[in-house]
């Protein structure tokens, strides 16, 4: 078995994508963090002390997709065409669950930049509310599709 991020030495190398066909290329990520009721309805109401935390968390989740290549060593620095993320309040959990929609036209997929959204939009939901809340958990950040380029499409079932 070829290992696609090991050099002939042994060392990690990252992956020569230049003769890869440029494709539309898309991924959803969805993530969840389970808090204590309380914390979930401030967020609701709106009465965090550090203001509207899915607001901020938006951002924080847009900015976290256009910058993985910074935090995870072998991910391609890559254009992306468009970022969406979406908040879903869970009451009968006490969660909030994420998900992240990430595109672009290019070499290397999203995937990566579709799972870092959700997971730093997560963290910074934790933030926010920690002052309240110190046993949030973020987790279950997982793909749930994908689409474009050789390997075609991935749907988690």
């Amino acid at each position: 078995m070829d290992l696609t991020h090991i050099n002939e030495q042994g060392r990690a190398r990252m992956v020569d994508v230049s003769e890869k066909q440029e494709t539309l290329r898309e991924a959803v990520a969805c993530g969840n963090v389970y808090m204590k009721k309380e914390t979930l309805e401030r967020i609701k109401e709106g009465t965090i002390k550090k203001g509207d935390v899915l607001s901020v968390a938006q951002v924080a989740g847009i900015m976290g997709s256009k910058r993985t290549s910074d935090i995870i060593p072998m991910c391609h620095p890559i254009m992306i065409s468009g970022c969406d993320i979406k908040f879903s309040l869970n009451f009968d959990e006490n969660r909030v669950e994420i998900t992240a929609t990430v595109k672009n036209t290019g070499q290397t997929g999203v995937e990566m930049e579709a799972m870092a959204a959700v997971t730093i939009a997560g963290l910074t939901i934790y933030d926010m509310c920690k002052a309240i809340d110190r046993e949030m958990i973020v987790s279950e950040v997982m793909l749930m599709k994908k689409s474009g380029g050789k390997s075609g499409i991935f749907e988690r079932k």
